[in-house]
């Protein structure tokens, strides 16, 4: 199969390395005490066209696919992982409201969201008790006269704070089945009764805001609800799907350049009277690494274009996302040791690599639920 660029594809990754080389990667490491540097940054990758990059030109969107949206998530990745983050959870919130919204809400939020009018959109979730299994969320959806009333927690949502507003899924049926009862709605951010708590403390990608968000009989109109009521769980689990592309690209641009740092530091760093990079443990770290994230950048690819080709992806979708994950992991790891003690000095990218790309064998469904999901597709099949 063939999986070179097309020429539209070739152009969007090549302005998404430039854009990353010249003005995310000098701001890597102070966004996350610059927020109006950030969403500057935010801004700017909108007006070139990335927060919409498979939504419909109609509604303010690149329409140049999910393959060209996996190449360019990887090359922001490689300059800033927190940018990275935040611009794929865009394209899959414009990407799901496409998908199931109405032409109303279409209308309303994609070209806001694709254009830059909102800085971004946001999924809410996650819950205490619902995270690798949100079909158990508590957050419920009661319908009062012309109104829903939301009242819940969410947790772990990317971009709260900064969000124009929120995809929220909630229990509108308490008396089926679990799972069977979950809707989905729109709701604006400036909507009273929702609190956005300060962001947390974290790891890595420290740029990305990360909160809990509180709904305290929060109303929302009948038509805020997106899709049909009591179908919002098939939401969650169909569309969100192509959220793991995006984390298997954000994982494989880390990796990547975490290694090309190592590698030309290795060239560079001499003992016993010569390059590192002459020894063969060395260049064997370099080889095993470097195999290991083209094998997950072809998965990434496959996976991309079977969900642009409207082909069932799901499957593919979690085996990018586990197999890249854990070896970016592992890159970060490797290029750590390869420069020793220096890569221990925050003097150097390849620590922040290394705290950035350990949350992705966790979000968008851990690299334990990724096995999950396989297996049974893998074992399902007749």
């Amino acid at each position: 199969m063939d999986y070179s660029l097309n020429d539209e594809q070739q152009l969007i990754q090549d302005t998404a390395r430039d854009f990353a080389k010249t003005v995310l990667e000098p701001a890597a490491t102070c966004v996350h005490e610059d927020r109006e540097l950030f969403l500057q940054n935010l801004k700017a990758l909108s007006e070139l066209g990335f927060m919409g990059l498979n939504v419909s030109e109609k509604y303010g969107g690149t329409g140049a696919g999910v393959v060209a949206f996996s190449v360019a998530i990887t090359e922001i990745a490689k300059a800033c992982a927190s940018t990275a983050v935040t611009v794929s959870v865009n394209n899959m919130v414009a990407e799901t409201i496409e998908a199931k919204g109405s032409d109303e809400q279409k209308a309303r939020y994609l070209p806001q969201l694709c254009g830059g009018g909102f800085p971004a959109g946001c999924f809410c979730l996650s819950e205490a008790e619902a995270g690798s299994d949100p079909s158990s969320m508590r957050t419920k959806a009661t319908r009062d006269g012309d109104s829903w009333v939301i009242n819940g927690t969410k947790l772990y949502i990317t971009s709260a704070e900064y969000a124009g507003f929120f995809i929220v899924w909630a229990v509108t049926d308490s008396k089926v089945r679990k799972g069977a009862g979950i809707s989905c709605f729109l709701v604006d951010a400036d909507t009273p009764g929702i609190t956005i708590s300060p962001a947390e403390n974290k790891l890595g990608q420290k740029a990305s805001s990360t909160n809990e968000v509180i709904f305290d009989n929060c109303r929302v109109p009948l038509d805020a609800m997106m899709g049909e009521e009591n179908a919002g769980f098939r939401i969650a689990t169909s569309e969100l799907a192509g959220g793991r592309i995006g984390i298997a690209s954000l994982a494989l641009g880390i990796g990547l350049a975490a290694m090309e740092y190592s590698t030309e530091f290795a060239k560079q760093r001499k003992q016993f009277d010569k390059p590192i990079s002459e020894f063969q443990g060395i260049q064997w770290m370099i080889a095993e690494t470097y195999t290991e994230l083209e094998a997950a950048r072809l998965l990434t690819l496959q996976s991309a274009y079977l969900k642009e080709a409207k082909k069932p992806y799901a499957l593919e979708a979690s085996m990018a996302k586990l197999y890249s994950a854990e070896k970016a992991n592992d890159a970060c790891n490797t290029a750590v040791q390869l420069l020793g003690g220096a890569g221990y000095l925050a003097d150097h990218p390849v620590e922040r690599f290394l705290r950035d790309v350990r949350i992705t064998t966790i979000y968008e469904g851990s690299s334990q639920i990724q096995k999950v999901i396989i297996s049974k597709q893998l074992l399902n099949r007749t």
